[in-house]
Parts: structure tokens; sequence; C-alpha cells
């Protein structure tokens, strides 16, 4: 994978227009975006058609990316996360009256965090360690199952500010984790 600087030039010249540096991009993080889109969404031809949906995104929104600072990969990740979760809850709403089990996503190891660096991950799980257990199992749901504020709220009974304040808080402290 391609250092942080070098991603960052080829989000910036995807932005002009690069069609050279668009394919640079899509090979340096294909992979790990795959592999996001594959454990949200739990079948593969739909993550594969999901991921170009994502690039399509990218190579209309690159000129709106802003490096502060953080990986680039954040940015990556946020659009491929995003796409999934609103598949989920376009499936969601299509298949209502079916059954719910079959539109969860499964909690086991998935291609995402095979494709992570081992270390990434270790360090990674150790800040979610650092969470209390409700608030990571939160997080978990919010971002990687794409459950909503509100079935969020439900399910751990309390009240959807409540909620909104754990997740952010939860998100704060595992950002500050990773850049430690």
């Amino acid at each position: 994978m391609e250092s942080k600087d070098e991603i960052e030039a080829q989000i910036a010249r995807v932005a002009t227009g690069d069609r050279d540096a668009f394919q640079r991009l899509y090979s340096s993080v294909s992979a790990k975006l795959f592999g996001v889109l594959l454990r949200v969404l739990n079948d593969r031809a739909e993550a594969e058609d999901a991921l170009q949906n994502v690039f399509v995104k990218i190579w209309h929104k690159a000129g709106s990316y802003r490096a502060n600072g953080l990986s680039p990969m954040t940015w990556l990740i946020t659009i491929a996360r995003n796409e999934a979760i609103d598949r989920l809850r376009r499936r969601r709403r299509q298949g209502e009256g079916m059954d719910e089990a079959a539109l969860v996503a499964d909690a086991s190891p998935g291609p995402e965090e095979t494709v992570m660096q081992k270390s990434d991950r270790s360090r990674l799980l150790a800040c979610f360690e650092e969470l209390e257990a409700a608030r990571a199992e939160a997080v978990r749901r919010a971002y990687l199952q794409g459950e909503t504020y509100a079935e969020l709220a439900e399910r751990f009974d309390v009240p959807l500010n409540t909620m909104r304040t754990w997740l952010r808080r939860s998100l704060l402290k595992l950002r500050e984790c990773l850049s430690r």
C-alpha cells in the first residue's frame, strides 16, 4: 500500500481529472475498500457493485477532499462505509416482512480484517478494549452493521441524544487512542 502522502497526491490529481492517478488510486486502495464493503454487506456480488459506486463517488468528490493530518484512508473508507450502510438500509426497507435474521451482517471475522494490516488491527482492537463494553458494541453496530441511532437507542434502552453522545465520545476516544 502506498504512503499517506502518495494517496493524498493521487486524490489531488484525481480532482483535476487525471485518469492515470485514478487508476493508481484504485490499484492502491480498492482491496481495502472492498474488504470494508464485504464486511458490512456480507454479499460478494453486492460489495463488488458497491465498490464501483464508491469509485464513481471518489471521482466526483475528490475535489472536496481536504488533507487534515489524518490518513486519507479515513476519507476513502468513510465513503465506502456510507455506501454500504445506505445499501443495508435500502435492503431493510425493501425487505420488510422478511426474516430479519437474513439481513443482519455476520459478526464473525471477514475479509476486511484479513486485508487490514495485522498491527493496525491489533491497535484498533486494543483501543476498543479501552471503551466500555456497551459503547464499543454500539460503535460496531452503528459503523459496521449500519444500525441507526434510533435502533441503537432502543436496543441499549437509552434516550436518542444519549446514544448520539455515546457514539461521538467513543469515536473521539478511539481517534485519540489510535493517534498515540
